[in-house]
């Protein structure tokens, strides 16, 4: 008996995959407008161009080191996506997500070397799509690293039309000998804390149930917040710092021991990911004052300050431990790329029933300038 034509969805209509939601011209028209931005974002070490099925970077380039490691860290950059799609901004969300990929990197002496990213969306609308790009390889740029590919993927009926969500991956290389860590960190080291732009792309869940929620304050993107400067929306799309390039000049010429990424976490469960057992860090708060949006969320809120410091950078985007006579020289390397650092806090022995119990340990004291005690 012949085979049968299945049945079409609709009387005499057949289906296609632009009917399904996905449109194979729309994601052609996103990679064509994109590609200015993706070769702004190359190094000498990347082969070919877009459009292949992988991206190629010569690895010859690793010769130059005597014991090369090949770091790598995927990453994403959670509901801050959220705020750019309400206000359609989508340039500087790519910020975002290079910061917390290639600043992962760093923390261990490594040096960026490519990035791939990962955008899905409910439709693809090529405009939104290359501004996305854009954004991040401008922050490719910033990081000295290349954006060597990624993917653009439709999932109608998964997200809504408007909503996408991105994620990425990138691959450095430290040399052996240099490798930062705990390992390097002696009692006297100093901790340099370099400032971060804002709220960076951590902890937004709780500033947005906070500042944007019917539970909450329930305010509006476009209010204007005096204590801000300028409205809400702009001050949470503040794109995150990228620290990169500042910190692998810090690490070859200064005797830097070890460095801190603060994500998720605050800055005491991060700083304690890098210190060695019997040692303490303490960290004075009152050697600065967090941005305006830290004590608003603080406020408005009233959130206690322990869940504000375990959920947000209150201020600090990355530490430093460096040997004390080097503390100042570390300073002036990080101001020389615009990059506000101080000296907030010293590594000590442990003492005491600290002393016998396993894992470095941070303390925090004092109140941050300007903030009445909750």
């Amino acid at each position: 008996m012949p085979e049968q034509n299945p049945p079409s969805t609709e009387r005499g209509a057949a289906s296609t995959y632009e009917a399904a939601g996905v449109s194979i011209e729309a994601g052609d028209k996103a990679v064509e407008l994109m590609k200015t931005w993706i070769e702004k974002a190359r190094r000498p070490e990347m082969v070919g161009g877009i459009g292949g099925f992988a991206g190629l970077f010569d690895a010859s380039a690793l010769k130059k080191y005597d014991h090369p490691l090949l770091a790598s860290s995927a990453d994403g950059v959670g509901t801050k996506v959220a705020v750019a799609q309400a206000m359609d901004v989508h340039h500087t969300i790519g910020f975002d997500l290079v910061g917390m990929l290639v600043d992962d990197l760093v923390v261990c002496g490594a040096e960026p070397l490519f990035l791939t990213d990962y955008i899905a969306t409910g439709r693809v609308v090529p405009e939104r799509i290359a501004a996305i790009v854009q954004g991040i390889a401008e922050a490719c740029v910033q990081a000295g690293c290349a954006l060597i590919g990624g993917e653009t993927a439709e999932h109608p009926g998964l997200l809504e039309p408007d909503e996408y969500d991105v994620a990425g991956s990138t691959t450095g290389v430290v040399e052996a000998a240099d490798l930062l860590g705990p390992g390097r960190v002696r009692a006297g080291d100093v901790v340099v804390a370099m400032a971060s732009s804002g709220l960076h792309s951590n902890g937004y869940s709780l500033v947005r149930h906070v500042l944007l929620s019917q539970g909450g304050a329930g305010w509006t993107l476009d209010r204007h917040v005096d204590d801000l400067g300028r409205t809400l929306g702009e001050e949470l799309l503040e794109p995150t710092r990228i620290y990169a390039k500042a910190c692998l000049d810090l690490a070859r010429n200064t005797r830097t021991h070890a460095m801190s990424h603060i994500t998720g976490g605050g800055l005491a469960a991060n700083l304690e990911r890098v210190m060695p057992d019997e040692l303490v860090a303490t960290i004075d708060r009152s050697t600065w004052t967090p941005q305006p949006v830290f004590d608003l969320v603080r406020r408005v809120g009233a959130v206690a300050q322990p869940d504000l410091e375990k959920t947000l950078n209150c201020g600090v985007g990355m530490v430093a431990l460096v040997a004390p006579e080097d503390a100042d020289r570390a300073i002036s390397v990080l101001d020389g790329y615009g990059v506000s650092a101080w000296a907030c806090g010293e590594v000590t022995a442990a003492t005491g029933a600290r002393e016998a119990e396993p894992g470095g340990s941070v303390t925090l004291t004092g109140q941050y300038a300007g903030w009445s005690a909750t």
